[in-house]
């Protein structure tokens, strides 16, 4: 009889981790490997990655998770593999074939078609999406055989670009870049450009190369991680800030600190922006997020006085970890 599993011992965690997902896995598998990984308390993902797809993932720890819906609204950027000539009732490689059409047409007929779908284009949501009508997502209703009427949807393509072309193969496919706004569906952008190439398609291969200003070479997989220390797992996160990158910081003395924290507006001469980053000037800590409106500083997402006091702990920590690693280093002789 096999021994029950060692609980393992929460604590608070606080930053960012940029997973690359592996394949086979939903974002929630992988975001609870990673806590567990971690021994954190809390943890959120921003945005899924469907089991097919694999890449950028960042997962929020702790305070992070506070402003995990800012990266939900940030640009992304996709590798794809459109396998021509099969529809699936998925859109994907995981769906049943529903229809196969023979693969006839020119590179100039390609790029005309990819140039049509640059730019503001509208999508229908696949039936086979987390997107919840009546509070049940869509793709149970798919599942019942149930066909749900969904509202197309305004989403930006920024860039489109085919890195090769196999339509003569034995299985037709090309290989895309796509950069678009928030809310794009890959799968559904594949099958929307089969057909209007006449042989239909779905996508057999997907990979996030990028979300807000995250790319793949910051990642780190789950195997690498579950190979490390402890210590050096805590040293792949980000801070919290990393999610505010875009933010416009402003830095407070010890009294305006304790006012912005307790949730009070001030007045200063900032200029008007409508995301910034307020931060205590000693010891140097992330308070929160805020807007500038007309000279006053209006808080808007407030991190706890036991979150700023963890994360200050937390940095401490693994500062004094990696000194002790620089010290007990020597150089071969």
């Amino acid at each position: 009889m096999n021994a029950p599993r060692a609980r393992v011992a929460r604590r608070p965690v606080h930053g960012v981790l940029l997973l690359d997902k592996p394949l086979g896995l939903s974002s929630n598998q992988a975001l609870q490997k990673a806590k567990w990984l971690l021994r954190a308390e809390k943890a959120g993902h921003t945005g899924t990655l469907d089991p097919l797809a694999t890449g950028v993932l960042p997962l929020c720890f702790g305070a992070a998770t506070k402003f995990s819906q800012m990266h939900l609204d940030a640009d992304k950027a996709y590798e794809t593999t459109v396998r021509l000539g099969i529809k699936t009732s998925t859109a994907d490689a995981e769906g049943e074939i529903l229809l196969e059409r023979p693969v006839a047409f020119t590179q100039e007929q390609l790029d005309e078609v990819l140039l049509r779908f640059k730019g503001p284009i509208a999508q229908v949501p696949p039936m086979h999406s987390a997107l919840k009508k009546d509070g049940k997502a869509l793709y149970e209703y798919a599942r019942a055989g149930i066909e749900i009427e969904r509202e197309a949807r305004h989403v930006v393509i920024h860039g489109l670009k085919q890195l090769s072309a196999h339509m003569d193969s034995a299985e037709p496919a090309i290989k895309l870049v796509v950069d678009c706004s928030k809310g794009t569906y890959i799968r559904t952008l594949g099958e929307d450009i089969g057909e209007a190439l006449g042989c239909g398609a779905h996508l057999s291969a997907l990979r996030r190369v990028r979300t807000g200003g995250f790319d793949t070479t910051h990642c780190i997989t789950l195997e690498a991680l579950e190979a490390m220390t402890e210590a050096e797992r805590m040293a792949c996160l980000l801070p919290v800030d990393a999610l505010l990158a875009q933010h416009v910081a402003v830095t407070l003395d010890s009294d305006n600190a304790a006012r912005f924290l307790s949730g009070m507006r001030q007045r200063g001469s900032w200029a008007d922006a409508e995301q910034v980053a307020v931060y205590a000037a000693s010891p140097k800590a992330l308070l929160g997020t805020a807007q500038v409106k007309a000279g006053e500083l209006i808080p808007v997402r407030l991190l706890s006085p036991l979150e700023i006091s963890e994360t200050l702990g937390q940095q401490a920590a693994m500062e004094t970890s990696l000194k002790q690693s620089s010290e007990n280093w020597a150089p071969v002789a």
